[in-house]
C-alpha cells in the first residue's frame, strides 16, 4: 500500500473534532465540579452524596485528559508519519499511520466509556424520581397533558 501525503492528513479533521468534543466536554465537567464544590462549602446536610459526585467528576475528567492526550498524540505521529512519507521511507510511514490511527480508536473507546459513566451519573441524579416516572397515575396525566398539547396545535 503507498501512502500519500494527503492519507494521514485526513487524520487532521477528525482529530480536531474530537480535541473540540473532548475540550468542550472537559470545560462541562470541570464546571459541575466548580458548582459542587460550592454546594459543599454552603453546608448542605448531603455532603456525602456531593462527595461521591466530585468523586465520579474526578474519574471522568481524568478520562477526557487521557482521551486528549490520545488525540494530541495521533495528531503527532501522524505528523512523524507525513515526515516518513516525504522521506520516502514507505514502510516506516505505513506503521506511523497505523499507529496514528490506533491512538484515535483508543481515545474513542475512552470516550465510549466516559459516556457510559455520564449516563450512569444521571441515572443516579434522577433515582429519586423514578416512584414518580412508575406510577400508572403520573404516566396517564403525563399522557393526557400530551394529548391535549396536541389537540390545541
Amino acid at each position: 500500500m503507498e501512502l500519500t501525503l494527503s492519507t494521514p492528513a485526513i487524520l487532521f479533521s477528525t482529530a480536531a473534532l474530537f480535541m473540540l468534543g473532548f475540550t468542550n466536554r472537559f470545560t462541562a465537567t470541570a464546571k459541575v465540579i466548580r458548582d459542587l464544590h460550592a454546594m459543599y462549602q454552603e453546608a448542605t446536610p448531603n455532603k456525602i452524596v456531593l462527595i461521591e459526585q466530585i468523586r465520579t467528576l474526578q474519574h471522568r475528567v481524568r478520562l477526557i485528559r487521557d482521551m486528549q492526550f490520545l488525540g494530541v498524540m495521533s495528531l503527532f505521529v501522524s505528523i512523524l508519519c507525513m515526515i516518513a512519507i516525504y522521506l520516502e521511507w514507505q514502510a516506516v510511514a505505513g506503521w506511523m499511520f497505523g499507529g496514528a490511527l490506533v491512538l484515535q480508536a483508543a481515545a474513542l473507546a475512552i470516550s465510549v466509556y466516559e459516556i457510559a459513566l455520564s449516563i450512569e451519573a444521571l441515572k443516579i441524579e434522577l433515582s429519586d424520581m423514578e416512584h414518580l416516572l412508575d406510577e400508572p397515575s403520573t404516566v396517564r396525566r403525563l399522557r393526557g397533558v400530551l394529548r391535549w398539547g396536541r389537540k390545541k396545535t
